[in-house]
């Protein structure tokens, strides 16, 4: 009956993680404003194009895109957009 419970206990454990993880928006995925950087390879290190998204929703990009990107969410507090 202990083998039993801890069996569910477990499953219950991956299943809410699994469901969390499936949850998490991917890079492609980002909405709102934000910036994106994209790099030529795995390290990271070397930027090759970048796309953002600003408060108002101005669009801006340069360079290429590659599969190696890196994004983050931009917080807008103090902005008024014109329309």
């Amino acid at each position: 009956m202990r083998k039993l419970r801890l069996a569910i206990a477990l499953f219950a454990l991956v299943a809410g993680v699994a469901a969390y993880v499936s949850a998490v928006p991917d890079a492609k995925a980002v909405g709102g404003p934000h910036v994106c950087t994209y790099y030529s390879n795995s390290t990271y290190k070397k930027a090759v194009g970048g796309t953002a998204v600003g408060c108002c929703g101005e669009i801006t990009s340069w360079g290429q895109t590659t599969i190696y990107v890196r994004c983050q969410t931009v917080y807008c507090t103090d902005v008024i957009c014109p329309f």
